[in-house]
């Protein structure tokens, strides 16, 4: 009797003892893989719907990049060009000789001036003497130089009449400076 006694003891307790070790390590392993699965997926859902968003963003980034690319190449138009600054100089140089003589000016002498490094550009720099035959012509020459496009500055002016018993021609020093993005 004590053996059926025992047994009948032994076998629900053993009976709950196995219920509560599946439980353990079957049931909430079970739930705690089940709730990783789910963080999961919602990680790649949110990842899913930013991929989602950034695509549907693509046209607008094409337009603004095309944008841009439009305003560097206006922006580009503004600088002398020339793939060193010794051919940006060159470039000033005949750009102004053009100015001077189509205005009725002789060149006397022309210099290039040492390029100074400004961050991503160089600033180069041009002095010209020139005769000119009046102040009208000197007038021109400045407005051409200040208004045109790519920028031209005109650093220094020293204007002089050659002969003073006869005030007609001009002698006139020129420092034109222009921006290039040549290094």
């Amino acid at each position: 009797m004590k053996k059926s006694r025992t047994l009948v003891i032994a076998v629900p307790l053993m009976i709950i003892l196995s219920g509560l070790v599946i439980y353990q390590y079957g049931v909430i392993r079970v739930r705690t893989g089940l709730s990783s699965v789910r963080e999961e997926q919602d990680v790649k859902m949110r990842l899913l719907t930013k991929y989602i968003s950034l695509i549907s963003e693509k046209p607008f980034l094409e337009k603004k990049l095309a944008d841009m690319k439009e305003e560097r190449k206006a922006d580009g138009s503004k600088l002398i060009e020339g793939q060193t600054p010794s051919l940006a100089a060159a470039t000033l140089q005949e750009t102004i000789k053009g100015i001077v003589t189509g205005r009725g000016g002789t060149i006397s002498s022309e210099r290039v001036g040492k390029p100074e490094e400004r961050g991503k550009f160089t600033v180069i720099s041009v002095s010209i003497d020139a005769v000119l035959p009046d102040t009208g012509a000197l007038s021109d020459i400045l407005y051409s130089i200040e208004t045109r496009t790519p920028y031209l500055v005109v650093k220094e002016l020293d204007a002089r009449i050659r002969n003073l018993k006869d005030p007609k021609d001009l002698v006139v020093k020129l420092d034109i400076t222009a921006m290039t993005g040549a290094k």
